[in-house]
C-alpha cells in the first residue's frame, strides 16, 4: 500500500523548478535544425557503419556527430523537403524503425496525419538515393499510435485505430511490400476516430499476454488469436484525452500500474495504482504527478500539453522513468489550448521508491529539466542513440529537431544529486481555482 507524506497548510506551494546555470547539465543538446519538419522522430543504424543515425521528417542524419544529412523521402504528401509552417501541421506524426522486408537493413515507418496513410520506406542498402515508399495502412486513426511487441513473438506491430475499431497491423509475411494485414481487437465504436487521444499496451492482469489500453479502459488479450476475436474490455476512465499510455509496476508491489497524461492538450500527468478487489476484479487509484497548478506537484512543476510520453531507465538505477514535456504550438499560437505559447520544456521524471516507518512504499517522481527551449512533438523518442550506456532523447517538433545526449554516466552520481530539484516554498498559498 502506498502512503503519502501529509503536507500541513497547509499545503506548502513550491516554486517552479528551473534549469539553473549553476546546476550540472545532465544532457548535451544537439540541434539538428531550427525548421519544422515533423512531430515524430526515430533512430537506427541506417548506413550500417556501427553508429546510430537519427531521422526526423524526410531526412536522416549520420551519427555519431549528426552533421551530415540525407533526404530519404521525396513524396510531398508525406513530408516535403522544405520547412513546414509552424502555424499548421505535419503529415509525419510518428516514426519507427524496423526491418520490414527482412533484408538486414533498417527501414523507416512513418505514421502520417491522423486519418491518413501510414507508409514504410525501404532502405536502399546504403546507397544515397530515395527510399522506395510502400503503403502499410491506408487509414491510421488515433493521435498516438505505437509500435511494439504486442503479440510477444519478437515481431513488433503497429497499434492504432482505423474505421472506428482498435487493433493492430502487421506486415504480410508472404509479401513484405503488400499493405499490412489489419487485425481488429474491438467492436465498432463510433467514438474511435482520427483524432481520438490515448492508446498503449502492456500486461495489465499479469497473465503473460500483452493487453491494450485506451483512455476508458483496457482490453484483455485472449489466449487464442485465431480468427481475430474481439478482446474483452474492462472499463476504467483513465483520462479525458491521453497520449501514449504505459503499463509498469510503479511501486514494486507486483501489480502492474498505468501511466498516462490526463489531457494531451491541457494539463495533467498521473500514474494509476492497480488494486485487486476481493473477487479478483482490477481497479485503479489515481496518483497525480503534475497538474494545472504548482500545488499539484511537490516540486511545483506545471506545463501544458503533454502530448508525448516515453518510459525508460534514464539513470541506470533499474527503475523506469517518465520522459515528457510540452508540445509547443500544438494548434498554433494563441489558440484554445492553455498556455500555447508557454515555455517548451522537456523533463524526465525520475522514479524514486523509499520505505515509510511502517514498511509501506513511498513513491516520488523527481522532475529533472532536460531543456526549456524544445519540448516534445506528438512523439518523444528515447533510446541509446549516442552509444553510451544510458538512453538519449530525440525530438522533432515546431521548434526544430533535437538530440539530447545523456551525460549522467560521465558526470557521476554526485552531479546527478546536485542537479536534483530542491523545492522552495513561497510565501503565499496557491489560491488558483
Amino acid at each position: 500500500m502506498i502512503k503519502w507524506a501529509t503536507l500541513s497548510l497547509a499545503a506548502i506551494v513550491f516554486a517552479q523548478v528551473a534549469l539553473g546555470e549553476d546546476k550540472p547539465k545532465l544532457f548535451k543538446k544537439i540541434q539538428l535544425t531550427d525548421q519544422f519538419l515533423a512531430e515524430g522522430a526515430t533512430f537506427g543504424d541506417f548506413n550500417k557503419d556501427g553508429h546510430m543515425d537519427v531521422a526526423v521528417g524526410p531526412y536522416w542524419w549520420e551519427g555519431p556527430d549528426f552533421t551530415k544529412r540525407h533526404q530519404f523521402a521525396f513524396e510531398p504528401e508525406m513530408a516535403p523537403a522544405k520547412p513546414l509552417d509552424p502555424h499548421g501541421y505535419s503529415n509525419d506524426f510518428l516514426m519507427f524503425t524496423g526491418d520490414f522486408n527482412n533484408d538486414g537493413w533498417p527501414d523507416i515507418l512513418v505514421v502520417g496525419f491522423p486519418g491518413k496513410e501510414t507508409y514504410w520506406y525501404e532502405n536502399p542498402q546504403g546507397r544515397d538515393e530515395p527510399w522506395k515508399q510502400h503503403l502499410a495502412l491506408k487509414q491510421t486513426d488515433n493521435e498516438s499510435p505505437t509500435f511494439g511487441d504486442l503479440l510477444g513473438n519478437g515481431h513488433p506491430v503497429l497499434i492504432c485505430m482505423t474505421n472506428h475499431q482498435m487493433g493492430y497491423a502487421q506486415p504480410d509475411e508472404k509479401d513484405p511490400t503488400a499493405p499490412w494485414i489489419w487485425h481488429p481487437t474491438s467492436p465498432t465504436i463510433p467514438a474511435y476516430q482520427r483524432f481520438t487521444h490515448g492508446i498503449g499496451f502492456g500486461d495489465v492482469n499479469g497473465d503473460g499476454r500483452m493487453d491494450l489500453l485506451d483512455k476508458d479502459g483496457w482490453y484483455e488479450q485472449p489466449a487464442d488469436l485465431k480468427g481475430d476475436p474481439i478482446w474483452k474490455k474492462h472499463p476504467f476512465h483513465f483520462a479525458n484525452n491521453a497520449s501514449q499510455m504505459y503499463v509498469y509496476d510503479v511501486n514494486g508491489d507486483g501489480l502492474p500500474d498505468v501511466i498516462c497524461a490526463l489531457e494531451a492538450h491541457k494539463y495533467g500527468l498521473a500514474w494509476y495504482e492497480q488494486k485487486r478487489m476481493a473477487d479478483g476484479e482490477i481497479t485503479f487509484v489515481q496518483h497525480l504527478i503534475a497538474g494545472s497548478k504548482p500545488s499539484d506537484s511537490p516540486y511545483g512543476v506545471v506545463f501544458s500539453e503533454p502530448h508525448a510520453i516515453a518510459l525508460a531507465d534514464m539513470d541506470g538505477d533499474g527503475l523506469l522513468d517518465i520522459v515528457t514535456g510540452k508540445r509547443w504550438w500544438a494548434h498554433g499560437p494563441g489558440k484554445t489550448d492553455p498556455d500555447s505559447d508557454g515555455t517548451p520544456v522537456l523533463y524526465f521524471f525520475k522514479l524514486v521508491r523509499s520505505k515509510a516507518a511502517d514498511g509501506s512504499t513511498l513513491v516520488d517522481w523527481v522532475p529533472y529539466l532536460i531543456d526549456d527551449a524544445s519540448g516534445v512533438g506528438t512523439q518523444v523518442t528515447v533510446g541509446k542513440i549516442a552509444g553510451g550506456p544510458l538512453p538519449d532523447v530525440l525530438v522533432g517538433n515546431k521548434r526544430g529537431a533535437f538530440v539530447f545526449i545523456n551525460q549522467m554516466d560521465k558526470l557521476g552520481p554526485s552531479a546527478v544529486r546536485e542537479a536534483a530539484p530542491k523545492p522552495k516554498p513561497i510565501a503565499a498559498p496557491d489560491s488558483t481555482p
